[in-house]
């Protein structure tokens, strides 16, 4: 192989972050209210506002405490990196060093899969700001390789505000909205500036799913069955809102936006998009009765929306290499997920191999590369070259 891999779902989870990630940069009137790491019942945790939002690994582990069996392996405890204290994904040169070991030149890197929770919306625009202003610091170590993804407020004019300040930022190319919380639903004109805004900046947008939390009253908590629980939710969490760019025209409207769609699967939306050609050939069928009524606004197939403007991210998907003719050679994007328990690093050659044996040189460079370097516009200096500047002269 003569080039390396770009990965398109990588993350920066909640326990990687630095503690002053949000203390050293909101206003300082929000200072003391800031999410921030205290010390609770042994363990380190996020705090804000009195609630726990999740656990921190930043402080370094007991070297005479015996060590209990993990009850979900991560990609680091495969690779037999005991020590997370380090950080790893947070720390620009421990990051790099992974990613030089698994042979991967960029990373699109996802924060926190989960949502900034206040009632105070002055405030949680601060907190949102606050990591985007973080991840950009952190990205621009290496902007070619460290493709940072913001944050977007999941609610119509606070991400729209976001949006526009990320791009005067001049660094990013993605931005996250966490589709599962989003208020009001996509059908809301309240969006319809939001989707304006993508097109006017050019910032490719992305859905990925969120944390898994147990349902009140799912059985499966604490037992076997509940490993399970992943497969329902990676699907729940994107139907409704995937199905509603295209019932209530969004992509129609708004031709030059694109979506990436980040560790949903690829194996079940074949189905959706060709359930979703027939209804709309059963609308246009009725074509006289809609008429007198406004008429229909809906006139592109959804499949031809879906290749024009969507993406979809993988790991390791046996299923999406038989379904390629369906998705389009330019639509598919290889990701290695690090460091998630899904994540197939620092194995990703290898994978690469087993699942894609039976697709050509050119193919697997097109998913494995091409796609990525064509849609986030990634350019390779071997003499230092600054990215940022070439990006934003095209």
């Amino acid at each position: 192989m003569d080039y390396k891999l770009i990965s398109c779902d990588d993350h920066l989870d909640l326990n990687q972050l630095p503690a002053d990630v949000w203390t050293a940069r909101v206003p300082e009137e929000y200072r003391e209210r800031a999410p921030h790491v205290e010390e609770r019942d042994g363990r380190m945790v996020w705090v804000c506002e009195g609630q726990v939002w999740g656990s921190w690994s930043g402080k370094m582990p007991d070297p005479n405490k015996p060590k209990a069996p993990p009850p979900l392996f991560t990609a680091f405890v495969r690779a037999g990196i005991e020590n997370e204290g380090q950080r790893r994904p947070a720390v620009p040169e421990l990051r790099l060093e992974d990613m030089d070991r698994d042979g991967v030149h960029s990373h699109v890197i996802f924060g926190p899969v989960t949502s900034i929770k206040s009632d105070d919306v002055a405030f949680r625009d601060a907190c949102y700001r606050a990591y985007n202003d973080w991840l950009a610091d952190f990205c621009a170590i290496a902007p070619e390789r460290l493709l940072g993804v913001p944050m977007l407020p999941e609610f119509p004019s606070s991400a729209t505000e976001e949006l526009y300040r990320l791009a005067k930022i001049g660094l990013f190319r993605q931005a996250n909205l966490q589709i599962a919380a989003a208020q009001p639903r996509l059908h809301d004109p309240a969006w319809e500036p939001f989707w304006n805004a993508l097109e006017e900046t050019g910032i490719v947008l992305s859905f990925h799913v969120t944390v898994f939390a147990p349902k009140p009253g799912d059985p499966g908590v604490g037992k076997p069955a509940g490993t399970f629980t992943a497969t329902k939710a990676f699907i729940e969490q994107f139907l409704d809102p995937f199905i509603d760019l295209f019932a209530w025209g969004i992509l129609e409207r708004h031709p030059k936006m694109k979506l990436v769609m980040a560790e949903s699967g690829l194996g079940w939306l074949p189905w959706v998009v060709q359930e979703l050609d027939y209804r709309h050939w059963r609308l246009w069928e009725a074509k006289e009765f809609w008429a007198d009524k406004g008429g229909i606004p809906l006139v592109m197939k959804p499949s031809e929306l879906f290749k024009r403007q969507i993406y979809v991210t993988f790991q390791e998907d046996y299923v999406a290499m038989a379904l390629l003719p369906f998705y389009g050679e330019n639509n598919v994007l290889w990701a290695s997920d690090y460091p998630h328990p899904d994540s197939i690093w620092p194995h990703s050659h290898a994978t690469i191999e087993k699942q894609m044996a039976a697709l050509s040189p050119e193919m697997r460079k097109k998913l494995t590369h091409d796609n990525a370097a064509r849609l986030y516009r990634i350019m390779e200096y071997a003499d230092g070259g600054d990215a940022r500047q070439a990006i934003a002269a095209e």
